[in-house]
């Protein structure tokens, strides 16, 4: 497997994590700089970990894990995204507070956004030529800049949004989880 490819893989399975990187920017107007690092380092760490337990599974299990993969994301992503949803109806209007992004949170969210990469580990079980500890880690840092990148990102934008912020966070999460699962049932 050329560099290139590897590199193209590491950003296709990214962007979910990008997206709800963007999503917790948006959501958490006032997040530090240590928890946008950490959200690079949670998301990045699944990412990278993942391809590496679905490389172990191998061929034996993946059929178990690619049949329920695509219904976990969509609970965990669906059961985030309405409750940010429920709780942008039930915020005051002239509350200013912002939602805080929780380790709980943060993990749930790196667990979901990361499913497909055991998938990918699976795959590269079945490659002759692929270095699997190279490839979790350029893997674990192109996610990593991506989620940096995006909670920078959504904090930008959600300035503007201001309290409509969380609600569209909370469609955004809703959404990936859809789109996950609509691709995996009916697309693979």
């Amino acid at each position: 497997m050329s560099i290139i490819e590897l590199i193209l893989i590491g950003i296709g399975l990214s962007m979910d994590a990008f997206a709800v990187s963007v999503t917790n920017g948006l959501c958490c107007k006032n997040i530090k700089a240590g928890r946008t690092v950490m959200t690079g380092v949670c998301f990045g760490g699944f990412q990278g970990l993942m391809p590496l337990i679905g490389y172990f599974l191998g061929r034996g299990f993946a059929k178990y894990v690619t049949a329920f993969d695509h219904i976990i994301a969509l609970v965990l992503l669906g059961f985030i995204g309405g409750q940010m949803i429920w709780e942008s109806f039930k915020k005051d209007e002239n509350e200013n507070e912002s939602s805080i992004l929780t380790g709980k949170m943060l993990l749930m969210q790196g667990i979901a956004t990361s499913i497909d990469a055991l998938a990918v580990g699976v795959s590269f079980a079945a490659l002759d030529n692929v270095n699997i500890a190279f490839a979790a880690l350029s893997i674990c840092c192109i996610t990593f800049m991506f989620s940096v990148a995006g909670v920078i990102i959504g904090k930008k934008f959600g300035n503007m949004l201001n309290n409509k912020a969380q609600l569209v966070g909370g469609l955004i999460l809703v959404g990936i989880g859809v789109k996950i699962f609509v691709e995996h049932t009916f697309f693979s």
